[in-house]
């Protein structure tokens, strides 16, 4: 039986495009006889008049378009719905949310703000569906879209296996700039960690973005951050021994899925994080990771906690790591993407 081919239109958001689709369904789907193909919007711009062979791999193809689509494909897409199967558009972010947050940086709100005001709108009005990374983000877009489904995020990838402690316990955060803002907030904490263990070392990955008062200590890395295919690279060969996931309880950080845990389980961490959603859902404290308020003390004494009993910390990575298996079971996002075939 031959199915309609799917074409992830890709305009940069692999991480989005890998994890819930690419890296996660489409091998399974294509060992089943369905096509799959990526083409680059942003090198082949314009679609009819650079390459008509395009036009041919759009006809009755299901259609996947993740977080935004530069204007010229929009524009193309408007004109030919016809001869599509379908258009989806999957989100991972509550993008208005960004583009109005202050803590982001200014260029990330005004990309954020154009996708918010000129991308999406025409988006909606393409989609068959719109399909989002989490309950809560799902129930922001049901007013944008009257067929919103939910597909969390899936686990590409195995959990390193934990190992006993070195003796340095490296702490680890791996954020974008987007949780720039969340790092700062329990930064305190961690300068008092770093002047209270001298066994402790971090790796803060964010470059010349990390908060300035951890730039330049002893046993603090602050490495630029990767592309995400060297990320996967890295993420596969290095371990943190605890992951941290700080959120302020913003609009914005209300639409986030639990990705970071299925995040913190791969580098074989054991995670701390905010007690806001949507980490109060998944975690169970004191079982699988800890859950904190934002207050320097709840910070500083969740990690000492771990540092103090690491036979109970690597407990909990270990737990962490068998429910992250089973949350991102890929094989729900197979049948999820096999549904619409």
């Amino acid at each position: 039986m031959r199915y309609p081919r799917w074409v992830v239109l890709s305009d940069g958001s692999c991480p989005t495009e890998d994890i819930y689709f690419l890296g996660s369904a489409a091998p399974w789907l294509q060992a089943r006889g369905v096509e799959v193909r990526r083409i680059d919007t942003s090198y082949w711009r314009l679609p009819i008049m650079c390459m008509p062979w395009l036009v041919g791999e759009m006809r009755h193809a299901h259609v996947l378009v993740c977080r935004s689509l530069n204007t010229y494909w929009l524009s193309w897409l408007e004109a030919n719905r016809e001869r599509l199967a379908t258009v989806r558009y999957l989100i991972d972010d509550d993008i208005p949310a960004a583009a109005e947050d202050p803590r982001l940086p200014a260029s990330y709100r005004r990309r954020m703000r154009h996708v918010a005001t000129q991308l999406q709108p025409r988006l909606f009005a393409l989609a068959d569906e719109v399909i989002a990374s989490s309950a809560a983000l799902g129930q922001q877009l049901s007013r944008h879209h009257p067929a919103v489904a939910v597909l969390t995020p899936p686990l590409i990838g195995e959990p390193l296996a934990t190992m006993p402690p070195p003796a340095l316990t490296r702490i680890g955060f791996y954020g974008s700039r987007a949780h720039l803002g969340d790092l700062e907030a329990i930064t305190p904490a961690l300068v008092a960690l770093h002047q209270r263990h001298t066994d402790l070392s971090f790796e803060i990955m964010l470059g010349e973005h990390t908060p300035r008062a951890l730039q330049g200590l002893a046993r603090v890395q602050t490495p630029r951050a990767l592309n995400w295919r060297a990320f996967q690279r890295y993420r596969g060969q290095h371990s943190a021994d605890i992951g941290l996931t700080p959120m302020v309880d913003t609009p914005f950080n209300a639409g986030k899925s639990h990705i970071k845990f299925l995040d913190n389980a791969l580098m074989g961490s054991v995670g701390i994080y905010s007690r806001c959603s949507p980490y109060r859902d998944v975690v169970e404290d004191g079982v699988d990771g800890l859950l904190v308020d934002n207050a320097e003390v709840d910070w500083r004494e969740a990690v000492e906690r771990l540092v103090q009993q690491p036979g109970e910390a690597r407990a909990m990575a270990r737990r962490a790591a068998h429910k992250a298996r089973e949350l991102g079971d890929p094989a729900r996002a197979r049948a999820f993407w096999w549904a619409r075939r």
